[in-house]
């Protein structure tokens, strides 16, 4: 399955030109204005949000810190005009995870498109968080509709992996050896035994059956 990648650019020609350059290697959303931008994030959930720093409504500062508060696990690159070391500074304090100055070349873009997806997906979550579901990583804590959840810590490793890859199917293969650590693959049930006991904790909607491949986490 393609990483999502959402764009939100106020200036046509860019937006259009990022858009069909980019739809070869991913799934693409695009939005002219911060706030339509935070809408389709909530929405789609991006693997990654190319931002521009000056929109009509909302500035980028404001959408990435939003995109934040929201929960909204997306890794972001700000788009800007403008190559003042306070806006990198302020952008990265806000969670941007890059920053890339305008005029740019589409090469440039795409490796630092491609680097940042790659941190990404080597990058263990560090939470998660929707209407229903909040799970903290850091301190083994998880709600349902605001009621604590019981998971033992294998549950967690094993939630904390299908979510870093979140969108993508994980065959069983992968699941043990890189929760379980197996090197050579058993002959058991145990990847959809511990499948089976986390739909029951936190509910079926989020963790998709691919058969004959594996499991997605779904939001």
């Amino acid at each position: 399955m393609a990483q999502k990648i959402l764009i939100i650019e106020d200036e046509p020609a860019i937006l259009l030109g990022l858009k069909d350059e980019l739809s070869q290697d991913y799934e693409v959303f695009t939005a002219a204005n911060g706030t339509q931008g935070l809408e389709i994030a909530q929405k789609a959930h991006p693997g990654l949000t190319l931002l521009d720093l000056i929109l009509p409504d909302i500035d980028g500062f404001e959408v990435c810190r939003q995109l934040k508060e929201k929960g909204v696990d997306s890794s972001i690159i700000m788009l800007t005009a403008r190559d003042q070391v306070v806006d990198k500074i302020q952008g990265l304090e806000l969670g941007a995870d890059d920053y890339v100055t305008k005029p740019f070349s589409l090469e440039e873009l795409k490796a630092r498109i491609k680097a940042v997806l790659r941190r990404r997906e080597l990058a263990p979550a560090q939470g998660y968080k929707d209407d229903i579901l909040e799970i903290d990583f850091k301190r083994y804590k998880a709600a349902k509709k605001a009621k604590p959840l019981k998971l033992s810590y294998l549950e967690f490793k094993l939630l904390r992996f299908l979510i870093s890859r979140k969108g993508q199917i994980v065959s069983r293969k992968e699941l043990l050896e890189q929760v379980w650590g197996y090197e050579v693959t058993p002959s058991t049930r145990t990847v959809d035994a511990h499948i089976v006991s986390l739909r029951k904790k936190i509910g079926r909607k989020y963790l998709a059956t691919v058969h004959g491949q594996g499991y997605r986490f779904e939001a």
